[in-house]
């Protein structure tokens, strides 16, 4: 099982808070997952306001950041170090029902998955921040989920880094 029972409440409250950077300071993190993936290490982070993903040269941040406007970018990329780097973010928003059924499907998913790491925070099993990396090709791909019960809004960004 890939799940934790976070004690800690979120500190992102809706999907219009996360910000997006890749050179924010490593945060403290609620629970780390280190692994590797095609032979570069991959640090998962869960935060209080969200995920941070260190893999290689690259730290990728996607949270409610201090000092920072809301909103992630739909898609960026850069290079850094000798990799490309892809990200995009894309939000949803579900009836109650359907909100639900697709948390559930992305815990499912999470707990099952080789290399993944999932928190779920206090006071709704339907707040979840979800961290999933596998080997694509040159380097690693990562998708991540974070749901708001509240908004009943999923945030779902899909990252890939490719050595150059």
């Amino acid at each position: 099982m890939n799940g934790i029972a976070l004690e800690t409440p979120y500190l992102d409250t809706d999907a219009d808070q996360l910000s997006f950077s890749l050179d924010h300071p490593v945060r403290e993190a609620l629970a780390v997952r280190d692994l590797t993936v095609g032979g570069l290490d991959v640090q998962l982070r869960l935060l209080g306001a969200s995920h941070q993903v260190c893999a290689g040269p690259v730290l990728e941040t996607v949270a409610c950041l201090p000092g920072a406007g809301g909103g992630l970018p739909g898609t960026a990329a850069h290079d850094v170090e000798g990799w490309h780097y892809s990200f995009g973010a894309r939000v949803e928003e579900y009836p109650a029902g359907r909100f639900r059924a697709e948390v559930a499907r992305l815990r499912e998913l999470a707990d099952a998955h080789p290399r993944a790491l999932y928190g779920v925070f206090p006071g709704s099993a339907d707040a979840v921040t979800a961290l999933v990396v596998e080997r694509g090709g040159a380097g690693p791909v990562w998708r991540t989920w974070h749901t708001y019960p509240g908004s009943r809004r999923i945030v779902a960004t899909r990252t890939r880094l490719e050595a150059r």
